[in-house]
């Protein structure tokens, strides 16, 4: 395993934004070290190192701090540049960029308003994440990555580790609230079939939580939520997932169970 200086990892076991740096790390064989967080009640350490958004994941390589786990893995991967997960031509660069930024601005909000809402606004937002996983199944039918076993080609690279790296919530969300179903194999078959290819590779299985671990910890979460009133939108007044299983205050919509994240 390559050495890498002095590298720190503050992350939570939940977050898929962790995920997403620690998946990097592993595929690229470099060593670090791993602090997991407790989101209610932070380390002066995690304050100090992202005192704006006071957030996971943090990576700290040789005591400087780097924060938003998109902004990290193109950091690790200039950095480190075996085992590369973005592309070399320009415009590709680009294309990836853009569909990450699709995943965390489009995609992943309207996965976490699905479980953290019901009814109407529930069902609104499930037909946003198959409008948002159309224009996915669209690109890999006949759009730049057009077939292509991954985003990357034939490993993957920086857009399966965005997408990746939270996409296996959409089956724990199927499983915790009856009668909503995110993915279709029949509605998006190339998506589904990337996502299985995705998840069986070896760093990602040993990088992902356990189905059972993550599915307990959704349906406490959901629990949890659906125990407080609902205001006149439909959508959870306690807001999101991570708030109310780290009974902490914080409200905002993201893309994550995890709010702490990023």
């Amino acid at each position: 395993m390559e050495k890498s200086s002095s590298l720190k990892l503050f992350g939570s076991w939940a977050s898929s934004y962790t995920h997403r740096v620690q998946l990097a790390l592993k595929l690229k064989n470099i060593q670090f070290e791993y602090i997991e967080e407790d989101l209610s009640n932070k380390s002066e350490a995690l304050l100090q190192s992202n005192p704006i958004y006071k957030k996971v994941p943090v990576l700290v390589h040789d005591d400087r701090p780097l924060v938003e786990s998109v902004i990290i893995l193109q950091y690790v991967d200039e950095v480190w540049n075996n085992r590369p997960i973005l592309p070399t031509d320009p415009y590709e660069r680009a294309v990836v960029r853009f569909w990450c930024h699709f995943a965390d601005d489009k995609l992943g909000p309207a996965v976490g308003v699905v479980f953290a809402s019901s009814g109407d606004v529930q069902k609104a937002a499930v037909d946003q994440v198959h409008e948002n996983l159309a224009l996915i199944e669209r690109e890999l039918r006949e759009g730049y990555f057009k077939g292509r076993k991954f985003f990357g080609g034939d490993s993957i690279g920086l857009l399966d580790i965005v997408l990746g790296c939270g996409s296996y919530w959409l089956a724990v969300f199927e499983e915790v609230m009856t009668g909503v179903k995110l993915v279709d194999p029949e509605a998006f078959p190339l998506f589904h079939a990337w996502l299985r290819e995705f998840e069986a590779l070896d760093e990602v299985k040993e990088t992902i939580p356990a189905v059972d671990k993550l599915l307990e910890y959704a349906k406490a979460v959901r629990a949890m939520l659906l125990g407080h009133c609902m205001g006149n939108t439909g959508v959870i007044e306690t807001a999101t997932p991570a708030t109310a299983a780290a009974s902490a205050t914080t409200t905002a919509s993201v893309p994550d169970i995890t709010v702490d994240s990023s």
